[in-house]
């Protein structure tokens, strides 16, 4: 498909849009608790009694809003599914091949997605237990938890 170009000035090359994006209220709690503390925080529907990783304003169940029940969540949790990334892109987080999971954390009723390092991508498998791995400088996004690992099975 090609556009009609004959009533334009066109000019060749790249453009940056640098912008900031504001998490909301939510949100910022959810990651400023990652970068200060070290926590995982949810917010639980008192209605419906699930909690929200990441968390959410309205719950997805019943549709009531969620004020103010925040819990913690475990830094472990299951993987429920995931995609192995294959190819290069500009602006991903690792070199390929890397695993982008659905985890769902100890204590939590969604899932959230992120990275699985410390394993190689072919033994990655739904039901794998991880556990979060922090960032070694703290960073107010998603990145604070640096990635999931392979969780160590205690007896």
């Amino acid at each position: 498909m090609s556009a009609d170009t004959h009533d334009c000035f066109v000019v060749e090359g790249k453009l940056a849009l640098p912008y900031q994006y504001f998490a909301g209220k939510t949100g910022s709690r959810f990651l400023t608790s990652l970068r200060d503390d070290k926590r995982i925080l949810g917010l639980r529907c008192e209605r419906c009694r699930k909690v929200f990783v990441p968390p959410r304003e309205t719950c997805q169940g019943c549709f009531e809003p969620i004020a103010g029940n925040w819990v913690e969540v475990a830094a472990t949790g299951t993987v429920t599914g995931f995609t192995v990334v294959r190819y290069a892109e500009p602006h991903q987080p690792l070199a390929p091949p890397y695993v982008l999971a659905l985890i769902k954390l100890d204590g939590a009723d969604t899932a959230l997605v992120h990275l699985v390092t410390g394993v190689s991508p072919e033994d990655v498998r739904t039901g794998m237990r991880v556990r979060a791995h922090w960032a070694a400088q703290p960073v107010a996004t998603i990145l604070a938890i640096d990635s999931f690992r392979p969780a160590e099975e205690r007896s």
